[in-house]
């Protein structure tokens, strides 16, 4: 398998003096293409705080995040946000939409901070939210969507660069179980294609779904798990009775 992130020593202390906090301790991971990681738990273990190292979206106060061996922390800020936003999808509890915006304008966004090309921007955006199966919905308004549509579409959003990794953050968290379910199953078959999966929670079942199961506390890694595990299948949907038609025989 080929590396794609690898951290080293990685510490994160927030504040100063008597007031500083170390949220992350010593840190050294690697993850490899193609995974589906879960990192796992309690509030305040710093689950987060990795999630948003290992994203770029934060540096550490010591260490080094590798991303196919290149540091991080060596590069000019220009190029981590062309990083950030060509290779890496986001996707998070809160949805982070514009909420007067269009479904498709909030899509479009990663396309118009990456400079894609204005002609294919709506060709891929609309492919994306196809993906997903909110293409109907395009010209909504975002706020007009329920919670697990929004959540779809922000899927859609993480999609539309063709990123090489997602990063989710309780992606189900504020979603009722039969919508979690959807979009469990849409974050899995992407993973299936490809796209290495990092998925922050603390939900026991979502964390068994992936190959890896990363546990934190306090800061520290307390276990590193690979495990087997079965494909998510998406559920097929029920086939209509056929109907016969009958034809009489006319008696003479």
């Amino acid at each position: 398998m080929k590396e794609i992130i690898e951290v080293k020593n990685l510490t994160k202390v927030y504040g100063k003096k008597a007031a500083a906090f170390t949220a992350l301790k010593s840190i050294n991971l690697k993850i490899y293409e193609g995974e589906s990681v879960a990192i796992v738990g309690k509030s305040g273990s710093g689950k987060s705080t990795l999630m948003h190292l290992l994203a770029l979206l934060d540096t550490p106060t010591q260490g080094q995040v590798l991303i196919d061996g290149e540091n991080a922390s060596k590069m000019k800020k220009r190029k981590v946000n062309k990083l950030r936003s060509s290779r890496f999808g986001f996707v998070f509890q809160q949805f982070f939409m514009n909420p007067n915006d269009t479904v498709i304008e909030n899509v479009l966004l990663p396309l118009k901070i990456a400079k894609a090309k204005r002609s294919t921007r709506k060709k891929r955006a609309m492919t994306a939210l196809k993906i997903v199966g909110l293409d109907e919905k395009a010209k909504n308004k975002a706020n007009d969507l329920s919670g697990g549509q929004k959540q779809r579409v922000c899927i859609a959003r993480a999609i539309v660069n063709s990123p090489k990794i997602i990063f989710a953050d309780e992606p189900t968290g504020n979603l009722d179980s039969a919508t979690g379910n959807k979009i469990t199953d849409l974050l899995f078959r992407l993973n299936q294609k490809g796209v290495t999966l990092i998925i922050v929670t603390h939900d026991e079942d979502l964390a068994k779904l992936c190959s890896r199961v990363i546990r934190i506390s306090d800061g520290k890694i307390i276990s590193d798990k690979r495990h087997r595990v079965t494909p998510v299948k998406p559920a097929r949907p029920a086939r209509k009775p056929v109907v016969r038609k009958t034809t009489t025989r006319k008696r003479g």
